[in-house]
């Protein structure tokens, strides 16, 4: 049984900070490529960051610089560092895992197994 389940999520106010976390099981973890997602209601699925089974990062262009993917293999996990957070990015933020080494944060449908979903909230 394949499972994604996300942590961390909350409320924050603007400038402030959150680290978003999946544990993943019932599937190769180190063998798929893993990313960040989120959506607000009324959107579309908008990739944010992504990691490769090698480690290469790719993030979208309204989080570079202010979000860190990484992952840890050994714990199965999938973190998501995001600080100098802005209103615009409140959404529900989900974990995904793909086999496919060419899926990119571009394309939902390259993504096989997804997590429930954190609510990250930036309000003052």
């Amino acid at each position: 049984q394949v499972s994604l389940t996300e942590s961390g999520g909350g409320s924050v106010q603007p400038g402030g900070s959150l680290t978003l976390s999946c544990v993943g099981s019932g599937f190769t973890f180190s063998k798929h490529n893993m990313a960040w997602f989120r959506q607000v209601p009324g959107k579309g699925r908008e990739g944010v960051a992504g990691i490769d089974l090698y480690g290469t990062t790719t993030y979208s262009d309204p989080v570079r610089g202010r979000f860190t993917i990484s992952r840890d293999n050994a714990k199965r996990t999938l973190t998501l560092q995001m600080s100098n957070l802005r209103p615009d990015d409140a959404a529900m933020y989900y974990c995904a895992a793909s086999y496919r080494f060419t899926a990119t944060i571009y394309s939902t449908s390259e993504y096989q197994y997804w997590g429930q979903g954190t609510q990250v909230t930036v309000s003052s």
